[in-house]
């Protein structure tokens, strides 16, 4: 069974960047995603990549700050977040779906455990 295992999260400064990595261990998966939740808020969706990155899509919040990749041959997917704010500050969360690359949540089955980003002002 694949499971994913999230690292990287910390406590940064405003303006600096910190990057998540997301490997998926027993196999690799078609899409996959980055989601984050604050709390008292919902979920919400930060960026999604297909297996050969011929698609990327982001969220409008984190558009030109952030970018998401990927290394095939390590079952890995990277978040390198620029110029964090504040308003990131929330736990990250990895997901793996094998249907569309999508902006929701439930089009992905697979679910890492979260990882905590937090952003001093």
């Amino acid at each position: 069974q694949v499971q994913l295992v999230e690292s990287g999260g910390g406590l940064v400064q405003a303006g600096g960047s910190l990057r998540l990595s997301c490997t998926a261990l027993g196999g690799a998966i078609p899409n996959m995603a980055w989601f984050r939740q604050a709390p008292g808020k919902e979920r919400e969706f930060v960026a999604t990549t297909t297996y050969f990155g011929g698609t990327l899509t982001y969220g409008d919040s984190v558009k030109g700050r952030f970018t998401i990749s990927r290394d095939n041959a390590k079952d890995t997917v990277y978040l390198q977040m620029n110029s964090l704010k504040p308003d990131d500050t929330a736990v990250y969360y990895c997901a793996g779906g094998s249907g569309v690359a999508s902006s929701h949540h439930w089009d992905y089955g697979l679910w890492g455990q979260g990882t905590q980003v937090t952003v001093a002002s």
